[in-house]
């Protein structure tokens, strides 16, 4: 009998044609980084002239930090600005009020639908216009709108999706009790959601600080745009964007280091409700899902 509930186990030739599959896959993988490397090495792109701008402090003061602030400050404003209009829009979408619920529901379907990058570009062309923010703060306005609004909307569906996962016998209890909506949302629901939600939204977290490059195509100083000012000013674009790339790689596996961890320590956890997957958030959203 199988060991696993999901499948059957593979017996001894299924086996051996594994381990040739896999032999085949490393040979490619393999051939693919030699002819890569080859072909690199032959234009130049590896040799110690190229990485040596690297080990001087003007480079780093002058392109690479400031691109590493910029990118980290308009992650962290976007994500806290979008988690507070996620949850707004995500109970509001909940509201037993007629109005309020579509309101939500109008507001959060447009932004899921709209591109991250012509939101970016529309708040940048309309603060300009209207001389929103000083001149120099536009391109970081733009970036910072376009992910709010955008993963606002995401976060939304993902918080109505966590409470619509509980037990439905929980807000029943609330209601018996005599507690109401709101405060069945705010001391029952709620408390209980954000615990299911945590490795999802920190993982919507990683989409927003990797978007942040998208600001690339209005000016936004951040890590992308100053690699390719490196390449361009040192002739080695190559060696730049995988210092760039290397950079983002480091800050986006901690985040998803602190997901998994977060995901682990909840399924430990007898009491904390199931951790909320992503199939579940694109049911909820789906066209003809049921509005709460």
């Amino acid at each position: 009998m199988s060991g696993s509930v999901l499948f059957d186990a593979p017996g001894p030739r299924a086996r051996a044609r594994n381990r040739v599959f896999n032999v085949v896959t490393a040979g490619v993988v393999a051939l693919v980084i030699w002819v890569v490397y080859s072909r690199l090495n032959s234009k130049g792109q590896l040799t110690a002239a190229k990485w040596e701008p690297f080990l001087t402090s003007n480079l780093w003061t002058t392109y690479v930090l400031p691109g590493v602030q910029g990118t980290l400050t308009a992650a962290a404003v976007s994500i806290v600005l979008a988690l507070v209009l996620g949850f707004v829009l995500g109970v509001g979408r909940m509201s037993h009020i007629g109005p309020i619920r579509w309101v939500c529901s109008v507001i959060v379907e447009f932004f899921r639908a709209v591109p991250v990058l012509i939101m970016m570009i529309f708040a940048y062309f309309f603060y300009a216009l209207y001389d929103v923010f000083p001149s120099k703060h536009l391109a970081l306005a733009g970036v910072i709108t376009g992910l709010t609004l955008y993963n606002g909307a995401v976060i939304a569906e993902i918080v109505r999706a966590g409470v619509n996962a509980l037990p439905r016998g929980q807000s029943e209890a609330a209601s018996a009790l005599g507690l109401t909506w709101g405060q069945t949302m705010r001391s029952i629901l709620l408390p209980q959601a954000v615990t299911s939600m945590l490795p999802v939204l920190i993982s919507q977290l990683v989409v927003v600080l990797k978007d942040t490059a998208i600001g690339y195509q209005i000016t936004f100083v951040e890590m992308v745009r100053q690699g390719t000012v490196v390449g361009s000013s040192y002739g080695n674009y190559i060696p730049a964007l995988i210092v760039i790339a290397v950079l983002m790689i480091s800050v986006n596996f901690a985040l998803s280091a602190l997901a998994v961890r977060l995901e682990r320590r909840m399924r430990r956890s007898r009491r904390a409700p199931t951790p909320l997957a992503a199939e579940a958030i694109e049911q909820e959203g789906a066209p003809g899902a049921k509005v709460q």
